[in-house]
């Protein structure tokens, strides 16, 4: 019996120390919890005013609030104010290969976490990181992408590309024929997609001065008005307005089926001879210098060693460098002419590193069931499994995977350019060039430099695609500086 009181007291007195114990634990556990819930409190009071700084709505701002947080949980070991740009790009890109992902979920993400490292953290890396390349590309591909209408199976009117898309929607209900007919004719000749959109958006702006009347039933009059109210009144250019009666012309003669004579003969504004803008190669120096994004440096760097277009130079797929010749084969350019250029050899170990970065890319998107590129023409029902080869990945891909809008295949596209002219400009203005500066003028300052140090305007041509000499001839009145070399008469007035 004592025996057994002993063991009482003995049970009740651990049970005591044990739960003092752990009333003690909790109590702090408590404590720093109560702690943390306000330094966390103030943490997303602080963003969700910063977010309405940028007149970000209620509803809106709790998604950002979510996006933010999910961030959160994917770096849950590292603290916030430790992570760098790479952690970010990370995230983006595991973002971008999710095909739930869509194109305006991954820009309000992209939005939400630069308020957060931008006015919150306030990071001194965040204030350099290409947060707007990020946003556009994310950019959901268009029927109308150059690299997306390659045939004329299907006939998609391009509306998105003229001015007024519920106008143009109007008009392609009214004549369905005209406009189907008009895409066909164009695309069985595989003229270039910028063209396409230019003749569909003349066609749109010339129903629409006359009073939206059947195209079919307007007569060489209507036309003549039409590039008289161009020029009177839009006071437009002469490449314009002949831009304008070419895309009227082709109609009336390819999709009407009228000869000249039915049309009528119009004279062909006086188009101006303009010289290029060339840049000095301290000028380029400084302009590559001062683009900070290390992808558009190379791709400018690029562009000026081998005279590329720029979309001659984004479109390039991995195949179509040749390190060991170093020469780069450029496809379907302006004309749809292939062409070989020089590869820099400065640029060859850059290049064998971008190889490298989009075969990892593509390795991730094969093990997520992804991978594929969009391949040119009718390549995709001839080699099926081609456009997930590594040969066929863009050299410059894409932060994000888009959806084709005709097949719904989700794609990795390549870098947009809109990005690289903004970075070239921006470099410009920074290096105080007070010339325009373009990724056009590295490929004019390529071509003049070329002649200076003695090449041969043949050989320039052929790299530059140039059809006619006379058009690489241009190059040579910079070169030539005339009227340059003659002292003027200013300076020796006071002699």
């Amino acid at each position: 019996m004592r025996i057994g009181r002993f063991l009482y007291r003995l049970i009740v007195v651990v049970d005591k120390y044990y739960i003092t114990r752990l009333a003690l634990v909790c109590g702090v556990k408590l404590f720093r919890g109560l702690i943390m819930d306000d330094a966390v409190s103030r943490f997303w009071d602080k963003y969700i005013e910063k977010t309405k700084a940028y007149n970000i709505s209620d509803s809106t701002a709790r998604w950002y609030v979510i996006h933010v947080e999910r961030y959160i949980k994917y770096h849950a070991k590292l603290r916030l104010r430790l992570h760098t740009a790479s952690e970010l790009t990370d995230y983006f890109e595991d973002l971008g290969r999710k095909k739930t992902t869509l194109d305006w979920h991954f820009r309000q993400v992209v939005n939400a976490l630069r308020i957060l490292f931008i006015d919150v953290l306030k990071l001194e890396w965040a204030d350099t990181y290409p947060w707007n390349e990020k946003i556009d590309s994310a950019k959901a591909l268009p029927a109308s992408h150059p690299t997306v209408v390659e045939s004329a199976e299907r006939v998609v009117l391009l509306a998105n590309d003229t001015q007024n898309k519920s106008l143009t929607h109007e008009l392609q209900c009214l004549y369905p024929s005209s406009f189907e007919r008009l895409i066909t004719e164009i695309r069985q000749r595989h003229y270039s997609i910028r063209t396409e959109q230019a003749y569909l958006a003349w066609l749109v702006r010339f129903i629409v001065f006359n009073n939206k009347r059947d195209p079919l039933l307007l007569l060489s009059k209507d036309i003549t008005r039409f590039l008289e109210h161009l020029v009177v009144n839009r006071n437009v250019s002469a490449s314009t307005q002949s831009q304008a009666l070419n895309a009227l012309m082709f109609f009336y003669k390819n999709v009407c089926g009228r000869s000249d004579e039915d049309i009528g003969h119009f004279v062909r504004a006086k188009k101006p001879k303009k010289l290029p803008v060339v840049l000095s190669r301290q000028e380029v120096k400084k302009v590559l210098k001062h683009i900070q994004n290390d992808t558009h440096k190379f791709i400018a760097a690029l562009m000026y060693g081998s005279g590329m277009r720029l979309m001659e130079c984004v479109r390039l797929r991995v195949q179509d460098v040749d390190t060991d010749y170093k020469m780069i084969t450029v496809r379907c350019a302006k004309g749809r002419k292939d062409r070989l250029v020089p590869l820099p050899e400065r640029s060859i170990k850059k290049i064998k590193e971008q190889i490298e970065k989009v075969k990892d890319i593509h390795i991730k998107d094969i093990e997520l069931g992804l991978g594929e590129v969009f391949m040119p023409f009718a390549l995709s029902r001839k080699y099926p499994n081609a456009s997930k080869e590594l040969r066929w990945q863009f050299l410059f891909p894409s932060i994000n995977n888009a959806v084709d809008p005709r097949s719904g295949v989700v794609r990795r596209h390549h870098i947009h350019h809109n990005n690289i002219q903004k970075s070239i400009k921006k470099a410009g203005d920074k290096a105080g060039i007070r010339k325009r500066v373009s990724s056009h003028v590295l490929r004019h300052s390529f071509a003049t430099h070329l002649l200076e140090t003695g090449s041969d305007i043949r050989t320039v041509q052929e790299l530059l695609g140039h059809s006619d000499v006379s058009t690489t001839m241009i190059y040579t009145h910079v070169l030539n500086r005339p009227g340059l070399s003659v002292l003027s008469p200013f300076d020796s007035l006071f002699e």
